[in-house]
């Protein structure tokens, strides 16, 4: 091997060595405070506050219990659930229909469209906080799960067509004409031929959907101001007030509001992570 093949070979080689030192680097501190939180929701009260840290303790439920046993505590998981998943079914709904009609048929006005769905992507939702209490407020809809979830909805939906958009185009059409000769018509094309092939789409549009929804703070801050109508964001941010300094309390409903989202991502990581990097550059 001559000199310029073993240079080459070593660069390759410091090329790969150095982003995998970086992410070493990175993984402890993105990960320490969710150790901390976590361990903190199991230590003893006793524990908690201490001038040095203790990271060997007898673990305890007990502070789980407190969160848990919070009045309502139930109803909002209902909450929470409810604008969470009828919103990203909506979503995925109305963005199959919409994306598969950019990607294959022309129509007037097509590149309007998703230039308006590019802009409203990059929109940030915070500015349009008073004018959806206006129109909760004159509609009667404040304090409405139902109307919460329909601003949620329209909050997922322009990621959830944007990427499943991608997906489509990535589809040869080829394979709909096939379907379409052996005698299926457009719908059972799409529903045989095309959307088993979306199920990576699905998955990352989806997980994308939940954490949006699971963790918006400011439009049910404002459209939501009875307690029965609360979510689960919501009432964290009032936990520590209620409790005061029982930090472990206050650790443990911390915990238990990110366990969904951790489950969720744990069980789509791969085909989710492949999803959005094949979403964003096809079509």
């Amino acid at each position: 091997m001559d000199k310029a093949a073993v240079r080459a070979k070593r660069r390759r080689s410091l090329g790969r060595v150095w982003p995998n030192a970086v992410a070493l680097c990175l993984v402890p501190v993105f990960l320490f405070p969710v150790y901390w939180m976590f361990s903190t929701s199991f230590k003893p009260a006793s524990e908690v506050l201490t001038k040095s840290p203790t990271f060997l303790f007898s673990p305890t439920l007990e502070h789980y219990g407190t969160a848990a046993g919070v009045d309502m505590f139930w109803t909002y998981v209902r909450n929470s659930l409810t604008v969470t998943l009828g919103a990203v079914g909506l979503a995925l709904l109305v963005a199959l229909a919409a994306s598969f009609a950019i990607v294959r048929m022309r129509f007037r006005g097509r590149k309007g469209l998703v230039l308006a769905v590019m802009m409203a992507q990059m929109a940030p939702w915070e500015v349009m906080v008073i004018v959806m209490y206006l129109i909760a407020r004159d509609a009667e809809l404040l304090n409405s799960i139902g109307f919460l979830t329909l601003v949620y909805f329209v909050m997922v939906l322009p990621f959830t067509i944007w990427t499943l958009r991608g997906f489509i185009a990535a589809v040869p059409k080829e394979l709909e004409d096939a379907a379409l000769i052996d005698g299926c018509s457009r719908t059972q094309a799409f529903f045989r031929v095309v959307f088993p092939l979306l199920a990576p789409g699905l998955m990352s549009t989806s997980l994308f959907g939940f954490i949006t929804a699971w963790n918006e703070f400011a439009m049910v801050l404002v459209l939501n101001k009875e307690s029965e109508a609360y979510t689960l964001p919501l009432w964290l941010t009032q936990f520590q007030t209620a409790f005061g300094n029982d930090w472990g309390a206050t650790m443990a409903a911390s915990s238990l509001f990110a366990i969904p989202v951790l489950l969720l991502f744990l069980f789509l990581q791969r085909r989710a992570v492949g999803g959005l990097s094949a979403g964003a550059v096809k079509g």
